[in-house]
């Protein structure tokens, strides 16, 4: 609970400011499997409900997983096992457009595992190239439990099928320090991970949306992030969105 108080404080701070004004996005994911920069969280169904509040810049978002399925011996399926709380700033500067924050990581304990959640600070940056192109990088440093860092790097093309249909298609290749990768299960620092995505949208109105995905990842480096940790390759899923 300590943990959460920093976070807890700044999101009553956020929400102070005339937040009733604020823009909201509520969403739900219902996904095949659980995938976390490569690594497999769960193999089988979750579903993974998300609230964003942001004004001025300002935003602050709630997400959770909920596994709809056992996972080895480490998960009882109809659980929450994980919670993240972001506080973040995004301003753009020209067609540059950056964020900036902080994310909150919990896992809640289940009937057969508790998990040590972590914070890490995280910078992001994206510019468009051309058309639909644009580019992007991640970067994020754990300043709690294991010290070091995970950037990405990654392409989005998106377009209009048709009317009210979109199509996004994107990769995104990671980069992980010696020590996070040590403490996720690799041996050594390096490239981590790559995953290709194509997701469609449709909007039904000018507040409610919904979509489809499918997904494939893999590790770069077998000692940076081990086969058996990203054993899930081929996954997708449903969402449906709503903006207040």
């Amino acid at each position: 609970m300590k943990r959460m108080i920093p976070v807890i404080a700044l999101a009553i701070v956020l929400a102070s400011s005339s937040a009733w004004a604020a823009d909201a996005t509520a969403a739900l994911d219902l996904n095949s499997a659980y995938v976390w920069r490569g690594m497999t969280a769960n193999d089988g169904l979750v579903a993974q409900p998300s609230m964003n509040v942001a004004k001025n810049g300002f935003a602050f978002n709630t997400w959770a997983n909920f596994d709809l399925s056992d996972y080895n011996d480490r998960l009882d399926k109809n659980n929450f096992s994980e919670v993240d709380l972001t506080l973040s700033y995004s301003h753009t500067f020209n067609k540059l457009a950056a964020t900036a924050g902080v994310i909150e990581y919990l896992f809640p304990a289940t009937a057969k595992t508790a998990v040590n959640g972590t914070r890490e600070l995280f910078a992001s940056l994206s510019h468009p190239i051309i058309g639909g192109l644009s580019a992007g990088v991640d970067f994020y440093y754990d300043v709690d439990e294991n010290h070091g860092y995970y950037g990405d790097v990654g392409l989005t093309y998106s377009m209009d099928l048709v009317e009210n249909l979109s199509l996004a298609a994107s990769g995104k290749a990671g980069l992980a320090s010696k020590e996070w990768a040590v403490y996720y299960g690799g041996e050594d620092g390096g490239w981590h991970d790559y995953i290709l995505r194509l997701a469609l949208t449709y909007a039904l109105s000018k507040e409610l949306s919904v979509g489809a995905n499918i997904n494939y990842a893999d590790t770069l480096d077998k000692k940076v992030l081990p086969t058996e940790i990203a054993k899930t390759n081929l996954f997708g899923g449903v969402n449906v969105t709503y903006n207040f």
